[in-house]
């Protein structure tokens, strides 16, 4: 049986893809205020790699995975539009 991994999965759009096999995905998540409970949406931005030329404004999913180098961590596994 094989054991399953826990990776951490994002849905984000690609803001950036000037870099060769390096795209940066912007993940957008909304989450109440743990005192007042206003909704608060945070943005954070992902370097992931991919071996294709994926446009700026498609939604993709990455996955997380071993470091590829100082600040990627993450791979793109689907592009969604």
């Amino acid at each position: 049986m094989e054991k399953e991994k826990h990776l951490k999965k994002l849905t984000g759009e690609v803001v950036s893809n000037k870099m060769l096999k390096t795209v940066i995905v912007k993940v957008t998540s909304k989450h109440a205020h743990p005192k007042y409970g206003k909704i608060i949406t945070t943005t954070k931005r992902y370097k992931a790699h991919t071996e294709d030329t994926i446009a700026e404004g498609k939604m993709v999913t990455i996955e997380s995975c071993r470091k590829l180098s100082k600040d990627k961590s993450f791979k793109v596994i689907k592009v969604l539009d």
